[in-house]
């Protein structure tokens, strides 16, 4: 995008770009220096004016500098409304999903339907901007306000006008999301994550309720799946709120699933909508993957996309990155699959959601990451002692923490697992033991292609290391 002039009044200072990273600024620039959860941006203001910057933003005094400092109570949320004046245009209709579980999945499904219905659609989270067979990645669920806004900008100078995006917890709570014009906003669980970030769970609840008390506008449409307790409070909220709400779900009134049948690579799932009964087989493995599916499918419904596009959209539903994400299977046809799951709730529903489909046993390669809520570790190691046949520990991103404590915490939870510090060995031993009727889930990183060590990220891709066991098994094999 071509560098762009903040608008100017007589006197004003011209503004040439905006950013939270001191070593991105420009001469001309506004530099933010926002509270940082282990240090103030204004520590790096010396290195910001070095660089050219013309005024500084932050949310306290900062005396003695040679330009302007606006001063105010909530910097980010300034910020974003000055992103969203800088970079002024946007995609004619956003939906903004949240939850614990399940957002990238529902925007992608929620992108291909309306794809299929005719429109220049995108969507935009944890695994980037997609739009047709194009991904770039942005490095983050919900970006900062200044890449978000100049990302929407984009979008919409590129023609796209249905944008579907996810609305993280952090996102919502930091005003990264403020200014983005929101038609339709989007909940489907919540379960523990996040908890080294927020201080409690009615914390983390609330950053999330935020999209409906505050994003959305008086105008807006929820769309809730209300299968657990929150979901039945977040509608509440948006019921409250004045929100056109419809609920989906089990219990839903406006989605309502009736049954759910397991296929080997697909499921027949009868619902109904608004009255209307529709049975369909869809090519998701996974129960959850059926919520997501459903839960976008309501959205686009509810718009005025026709069933039949609908329908016909989800019995061809392409799968998503990371996302139960089939990378291949033995010669004696026993799957390996690799998935995001990294909270107690997604290793649960992932194990959960493989047992209808496999013969055999279940075998589970994970670990959980360093400078994270601690407290999840030994119940992921339960949940995997309960529901999986073998169990191998390994590292995910041990970060600045001692990998051996993190497994160790995770031991405690299922004794008599497999230990393997080694992720690409822990990977191949799990390959290697799969038998006929087997299937090996590989979980935690999903998508990611680096893992995090100390400060260094170092390439590593779990699909990649497990087609390279899947290789090596059949050679081994010949």
């Amino acid at each position: 995008m071509p560098e762009d002039e903040f608008d100017a009044e007589d006197g004003a200072i011209e503004i040439t770009g905006l950013t939270l990273d001191s070593r991105a600024v420009k001469p001309g620039f506004l530099f933010a220096a926002l509270p940082g959860v282990k240090q103030h941006g204004s520590a790096f203001i010396p290195q910001a004016l070095e660089q050219g910057a013309a005024v500084i933003l932050t949310d306290i005094p900062v005396e003695g500098l040679p330009v302007p400092v606006l001063v105010s109570e909530l910097p980010a949320a300034e910020l974003a409304e000055l992103a969203a004046r800088f970079y002024p245009r946007q995609p004619q209709h956003i939906v903004a999903i949240t939850g614990t579980n399940g957002k990238s999945s529902s925007v992608e499904f929620l992108r291909q339907i309306w794809a299929a219905a005719g429109f220049d659609a995108a969507c935009l989270g944890t695994l980037g901007v997609t739009r047709g067979d194009s991904l770039e990645s942005l490095g983050y669920t919900t970006p900062d306000a200044v890449a978000l806004h100049r990302a929407l900008d984009q979008l919409a100078a590129d023609g796209v006008t249905h944008l579907a995006m996810e609305a993280s917890s952090h996102g919502l709570k930091q005003h990264r999301m403020d200014g983005a014009r929101l038609s339709v906003g989007a909940f489907t669980n919540l379960t523990q994550d996040h908890l080294d970030y927020h201080p409690d769970f009615a914390d983390y609840f609330a950053s999330k309720e935020l999209l409906f008390t505050e994003r959305l506008p008086d105008d807006g449409r929820a769309v809730i799946n209300v299968d657990s307790e929150w979901g039945r409070k977040m509608a509440d909220t948006a019921r409250a709120r004045g929100l056109e709400t419809l609920t989906v779900g089990w219990r839903g009134e406006d989605m309502v699933i009736r049954e759910i049948t397991p296929r080997p690579a697909s499921q027949d799932v009868s619902f109904t909508w608004q009255g209307t009964d529709v049975h369909l087989d869809i090519p998701l493995v996974g129960e959850f993957q059926i919520l997501n599916a459903l839960g976008a499918a309501a959205i686009a419904l509810a718009e005025g996309v026709p069933m039949e596009t609908v329908c016909k959209t989800l019995e061809s539903l392409g799968g998503v990155p990371g996302r139960l994400d089939k990378v291949g299977e033995t010669g004696e046809g026993a799957p390996v699959l690799v998935d995001y799951a990294h909270t107690p709730d997604g290793l649960d529903k992932l194990l959960r959601s493989a047992r209808p489909h496999t013969e055999g046993d279940i075998l589970v390669v994970f670990g959980c990451g360093g400078d994270r809520d601690a407290s999840k570790r030994a119940k992921m190691g339960a949940i995997a002692h309960s529901l999986a046949d073998t169990v191998i520990v390994t590292d995910d991103n041990p970060r600045s923490e001692d990998p051996a404590a993190i497994r160790a915490a995770v031991l405690k939870g299922c004794p008599g697992a497999i230990e393997i510090p080694d992720r690409a060995e822990a990977i191949r031993r799990g390959v290697a033991a799969l038998k006929a009727g087997d299937c090996l889930l590989i979980a935690g990183k999903g998508h990611e292609t680096g893992q995090i060590i100390g400060d260094t990220v170092l390439p590593f891709d779990d699909r990649e290391e497990a087609r390279k066991a899947l290789q090596d098994r059949e050679a081994a094999h010949v």
